[in-house]
């Protein structure tokens, strides 16, 4: 082969390599605009509430820096804006996540992803990654949603928070100005239930009327089975996979908002997800809802020393 041939197989080369690289985008989203402001009062215990506020930025913060460094490319999510949290149709600070939602839609687009992780940030940042990925693949794409609670609350619904109404946004209910931002939603029947055992009777009538497979967690206790035969029975290959810490039961450890008992183990959560990994593509991850208590608690203690502020 020439020089001139050898560098242009060069070249090749490292364009599939760059473009295999590309393929994972990693999403990185401090949303907390989607917390009712109600529950985290509520939850926020000894903390200010603009502190508790902020925790799942600051969660979003401790998640990037105890995760493994992403070789492809990242985009992160602006979240500086505390306008536009005034409640409209029924959603608080509609205005600021619709906002967000349009800025992460766009990020995703710019790379056209086969795969995203994405950091957040409260329940809601799964909303945008999830829809590319159902535009992208289709009836090929199921959704395991992770989580104590469905999701599935609408702005007609008792709760003010947005991130408790994003299984429904997923599957084309709720908000028309959220759906018409989205590139594509799924069938409730494609989108498991998982972990689920607390939840608004308000909300909860959506889980029946609108279809979705329920596993709660003493379905699971002891083998992923059920899951995995519901998704095998849905005939796709891929998932995306969303994991709201406060599944984990509180029991043994706190890693949400609220103390949801009776939850996963992290044992079981492990087992679970480790079972779906190997029955189909993982294509999308979600990790959303953590709030670090005792970090945010020290950053309380320090914040008063001198030198330091």
């Amino acid at each position: 082969m020439n020089e001139d041939g050898s560098l242009r197989k060069a070249s090749e080369d490292s364009m599939q390599i760059h473009d295999k690289q590309e393929q994972t985008l990693r999403l990185v989203w401090p949303q907390w605009q989607g917390a009712g402001s109600s529950s985290v009062a509520e939850f926020a215990g000894d903390l200010p509430f603009e502190v508790a506020r902020h925790g799942y930025s600051v969660g979003n913060t401790v998640l990037n820096a105890i995760l493994p460094a992403h070789e492809g490319p990242t985009e992160v999510v602006p979240n500086t804006d505390e306008s536009g949290m005034e409640e409209r149709d029924g959603i608080e600070a509609k205005t600021n996540v619709l906002k967000q939602l349009r800025l992460a839609l766009d990020l995703i687009a710019q790379h056209h992803p086969d795969r995203i992780t994405t950091l957040g940030g409260d329940c809601s940042v799964s909303v945008a990654p999830f829809s590319a990925l159902a535009e992208k693949y289709g009836d090929d794409l199921a959704v395991i949603w992770i989580d104590s609670h469905p999701d599935v609350d609408t702005g007609e619904t008792g709760y003010e928070g947005y991130h408790a109404m994003v299984v429904s946004a997923l599957t084309g209910h709720g908000d028309q100005d959220v759906l018409d931002e989205l590139p594509a939603t799924i069938p409730a029947s494609r989108v498991a239930l998982v972990g689920l055992h607390s939840w608004q009777e308000d909300a909860y009538r959506n889980v029946e009327a609108w279809g979705f497979p329920v596993f709660a967690p003493d379905d699971l206790r002891t083998s992923s089975n059920t899951l995995i035969d519901w998704l095998k029975s849905t005939g796709a290959t891929k998932i995306a996979i969303h994991f709201d810490v406060d599944t984990i039961d509180a029991a043994e450890a706190r890693f949400g908002l609220g103390e949801d008992f009776g939850g996963l183990t992290i044992r079981e959560a492990n087992r679970v997800i480790a079972d779906l990994g190997a029955a189909a593509e993982v294509v999308g991850l979600t990790i959303a809802e953590f709030i670090p208590w005792q970090v945010m608690h020290l950053q309380q203690i320090l914040n008063e020393m001198p030198l330091l502020n």
